[in-house]
């Protein structure tokens, strides 16, 4: 399993995953437009032809990206396609001078595995926020945040 930069022919795969997960409330759900815009901003992971995962790094401002839209198909969980894509972010981030990186999810687990640090939400810059609203959860939100430092 490799991580690659995703192919816009790949939108209609990715946005099937994300939002299988987004239906069972683990994550945000996302439109087909939002992610063909955001197509840069994609990693997938790929057997033969199928996106069988995907994850984004989305710049927010000069300092802070987000890890989001991780999303690994059922039969692969627990083979490592989530830590390759965390690694791909992170190495984005790294190469683009981005020196924190967060993410808001329901496994802390696995992000913790690559030293992320959990945080206090209201610790994060409001910018952060502005997908939130989009949220059934909101403003009660139980995912936990993450932030990830570079070493410098």
């Amino acid at each position: 399993m490799k991580a690659e930069k995703a192919k816009i022919g790949e939108v209609p795969q990715m946005h099937r995953l994300v939002n299988y997960f987004a239906g069972r409330g683990d994550m945000l759900p996302r439109s087909l437009s939002e992610m063909y815009e955001s197509i840069r901003d994609y990693f997938v992971i790929r057997r033969d032809d199928e996106v069988v995962a995907c994850a984004a790094l989305h710049v927010s401002w000069a300092d802070l990206a987000e890890i989001k839209s991780l999303a690994v198909a059922e039969d692969i969980q627990k083979q490592g396609g989530g830590s390759r894509l965390i690694v791909a972010c992170l190495d984005e981030a790294k190469e683009l001078g981005i020196p924190t990186v967060f993410c808001l999810t329901y496994k802390p687990a696995l992000f913790e595995k690559f030293s992320f640090s959990q945080v206090d939400k209201m610790e994060l810059p409001r910018k952060v926020w502005t997908e939130c609203y989009r949220c059934p959860k909101f403003p009660d939100c139980d995912e936990v945040a993450l932030i990830y430092k570079m070493e410098v």
